[in-house]
């Protein structure tokens, strides 16, 4: 995936989490269904977000940013700790 690609993938998630947070006000979904979708954006978000720096670090340093992989969310989601 390319920068715009990410970019574009990210932007469709938070369109995905506006989406879900009006269909739960309007009464569409419980809450525990917006929440466990909210989780596993949050998680995809995470890793499209650790992707796109992956990428520029390597673009920075005169790597390929071609090479920058998605990387686990559990390796992803450990960072916060």
């Amino acid at each position: 995936m390319d920068q715009e690609q990410i970019l574009a993938r990210i932007t469709a998630m938070v369109d995905d989490e506006r989406r879900l947070r009006g269909a739960l006000a309007a009464g569409e979904i419980d809450s525990t269904t917006e929440h466990a979708r909210l989780g596993e954006l949050e998680r995809e978000l995470d890793q499209c977000w650790d992707l796109l720096r992956q990428r520029r670090a390597k673009s920075e340093f005169g790597e390929d940013p071609g090479e920058a992989r998605v990387r686990p969310q559990s390796e992803v989601e450990g960072y916060q700790n």
